[in-house]
């Protein structure tokens, strides 16, 4: 079965506003084996509504909507599922007397305009909302001699969330053929999008039963398989088998296989190898510490880190000679070199990792252009420096700069 989720409000059309119902919808309508196929918000207009209901009902099995179930003019929910289906609303006399209980309940005086939320569609079961005043609505009927299934719930999350939960997952339950959704996501890093999949789409499209999906942003390549089964066991089997195939093509490039990030990749393997890490950071601002801070236990294997923004500080904290920076400039391999022995040396840390480059938008020159980054990678053994020209704005830079620190780390440690 397919679902399409509709969220009602203007508000959600807006940069200050965002729906975060539908994520929690469709993990749980996934976990029934049920697909959420389409997406899409509306704003408070009824006939934009009754367009997005009438849309969905002719390309899925399970319509949700989520809010425009409140008293006020703008909320148009039951109106619009009346209209787009040609049937009628009645006010039911028990749901005008639990809003009137309610209200008596909370000891507050009950606008004329709350019983709009007792109009109830012709043919739907009321479903109780327990955090609030506006009832839910389950719609089992027939469209174009189909059978279509709409539910509505109300938009605040206290409110939406349990009552999908206790109300609308039994009823999807009962009527869903028993289906189970197998999914994998796998990480790659500093592979180009157009690159890994050309390397791998010769092996997915033999899968025609899995979903595979690659996002990239900034270096890093998610991909997300998803396989539909009437057993789990053989929905994660399809997956695993394609799974391993990818790991195998993707090699070096690939760090995870269960949907962990780099920096948890990283600490988890500075912890085998009882290592420490230092960073030495210019151009990305203690961006690379902040990333590596934020797994928990982190203080086991990152030693800690210094912004040596200035030249004076990469000279005062870093034992970067002067000579060296004017010789070579504070963008340079001699400079990340540098700067990577001297954190490790200051710290006592196994590695230290040092980033230095121009992420712009001004500073660069024909030598040495907006985007230029040097990295090095030091220990007791080896010395390594890496140079790199990345594309895009500042932050962009940034994250490429910051993304292909923890690569070296990892491949350093692997």
């Amino acid at each position: 079965m397919k679902c399409e989720i509709i969220a009602v409000g203007s508000e959600m059309l807006t940069p200050y506003r965002q729906d975060t119902n539908s994520l929690y919808m469709t993990e749980k309508l996934n976990g029934l084996g049920i697909t959420v196929a389409y997406k899409s918000i509306v704003g408070d207009r009824l006939n934009d509504i009754a367009g997005a209901i009438r849309t969905a009902l002719t390309r899925v099995d399970i319509v949700a909507i989520i809010g425009g179930l409140g008293p006020t003019n703008d909320d148009l929910t039951r109106e619009a599922v009346v209209q787009a289906l040609g049937i009628t609303l009645r006010r039911d006399p028990v749901q005008v007397a639990a809003l009137h209980s309610r209200a008596a309940q909370l000891r507050i005086s009950m606008s004329s305009n709350n019983l709009k939320q007792a109009e109830v569609i012709e043919g739907a079961i009321v479903m109780p909302n327990k955090n609030g005043s506006a009832p839910g609505q389950w719609l089992d009927t027939a469209y174009s001699n189909y059978r279509k299934i709409i539910f509505m719930v109300p938009g605040p999350p206290n409110e939406c969330k349990p009552l999908f939960d206790e109300e609308c997952l039994p009823r999807i339950r009962a009527v869903a053929p028993e289906k189970h959704i197998a999914t994998r996501v796998l990480k790659a890093a500093m592979i180009a999008e157009s690159k890994c999949d050309e390397l791998l789409e010769p092996i997915y499209k033999a899968y025609p039963d899995i979903e595979t999906t690659i996002l990239a942003h900034a270096g890093d390549i998610q991909l997300n398989l998803s396989c539909t089964k009437g057993a789990l066991a053989v929905a994660q089997n399809r997956v695993d088998e394609l799974a391993l195939k990818l790991e195998d093509a993707l090699g070096e490039w690939m760090y995870s296989a269960n949907g962990e990030t780099l920096e948890q990749i990283l600490m988890y393997y500075l912890g085998i190898r009882q290592a420490t890490l230092a960073v030495a950071e210019s151009c990305t601002g203690g961006m690379l510490s902040e990333r590596l801070t934020s797994i928990a236990g982190s203080s086991l294997s990152f030693a800690g880190g210094v912004v040596a923004y200035s030249n004076a500080l990469k000279t005062s904290m870093l034992d970067v000679s002067e000579e060296l920076i004017n010789r070579y400039g504070s963008v340079s391999s001699e400079v990340a070199l540098a700067m990577a022995e001297g954190i490790r040396n200051k710290t006592g840390a196994t590695l230290g990792i040092s980033i230095t480059g121009i992420a712009g938008p001004s500073g660069g020159s024909s030598d040495k252009p907006v985007g230029l980054v040097y990295l090095a990678l030091s220990d007791a053994h080896q010395n390594e420096v890496v140079e790199r020209k990345f594309n895009g704005d500042r932050e962009r830079i940034r994250e490429f700069a910051t993304l292909q620190a923890m690569d070296l780390v990892r491949r350093r440690l692997m």
